[in-house]
């Protein structure tokens, strides 16, 4: 009897052993979700900003505008969408579309890096059109009428100025945008980002005119000059209609709007526009 009692015992045993095993050889792996991954993972570089450019909803410049990127910037360059065109994210979150050229974005070597998962950006708000804008950088501009004129003004005070202080003055209060202090870097700035007018019927309100030094209120005192290579001494706003926005001179009263006049346009050596 104790012999029946113990076979069976055994026999209850090895059965439960063998369930136990069958189950295990059976239920998923422990270990299923530490399989590693198939996705490869993404790397993204860092670049700054070397000088001001638009940020856009799409790689193309009818492409909505969003914003300015600053020149010292830092973004991530999350793809190279074309041979033009760069897919960013800035600082604070915003992704968009800017130009690949070199002079508006240098990579940093060296810096590459994970790049974070980008969510589903949210709809970029809308942005001023570039008329405008130039509504706004007018609009400064004339808050300051009869702000006295000082050569050599500083650039870190507004109670004087001289002619490039207050065009910089103006776009930056209403663009957040920094031109170049002097005139002549101006000028460069603009042949650079812009296209270069010598008529001035070809300029539209809002753009910069380029002067070169008196003469003389003839046109017989500029004959000859080759103006392509003449020295810009001053700069002005064109406001359309034959007017413009500037200031010159202590005697003449500081900031203030003047007719195009003879004088002025045989000292004209182009203009251009500064917001593209």
């Amino acid at each position: 009897m104790i012999n029946s009692h113990k076979q069976l015992t055994r026999a209850l045993l090895v059965s439960a052993a063998i369930a136990v095993n069958f189950g295990m050889f059976n239920q998923p792996s422990a270990f299923a979700d530490s399989a590693p991954s198939n996705t490869a993972a993404t790397s993204a570089q860092t670049a700054i900003i070397e000088s001001s450019v638009r940020l856009r909803g799409a790689p193309s410049t009818s492409g909505e505008f969003m914003k300015y990127l600053k020149k010292g910037e830092i973004v991530t360059i999350l793809e190279k969408t074309n041979s033009y065109w760069y897919k960013v994210k800035t600082s604070n979150g915003d992704i968009g579309f800017t130009s690949s050229g070199d002079r508006y974005i240098s990579l940093q070597t060296g810096s590459g890096s994970p790049a974070p998962a980008p969510s589903v950006p949210a709809p970029a708000p809308s942005a001023p059109s570039q008329s405008a804008v130039i509504e706004r950088v007018i609009t400064a501009g004339m808050g300051y009428l009869g702000t006295p004129y000082e050569f050599g003004s500083s650039r870190s005070s507004t109670s004087t100025f001289d002619c490039s202080d207050f065009i910089r003055q103006i776009f930056l209060d209403a663009a957040n945008l920094k031109l170049p202090a002097d005139s002549r870097q101006q000028g460069d700035w603009v042949k650079q980002n812009s296209a270069a007018i010598q008529d001035i019927s070809g300029l539209k309100r809002g753009d910069l005119m380029f002067f070169m030094s008196y003469r003389g209120s003839s046109a017989s005192a500029y004959a000859g000059v080759n103006k392509s290579t003449a020295r810009i001494t001053h700069v002005a706003m064109y406001l359309g209609d034959g007017q413009i926005l500037h200031t010159y001179s202590a005697s003449s009263g500081g900031v203030r709007v003047d007719k195009l006049s003879a004088s002025w346009m045989n000292r004209f050596l182009y203009g251009g526009s500064v917001i593209r």
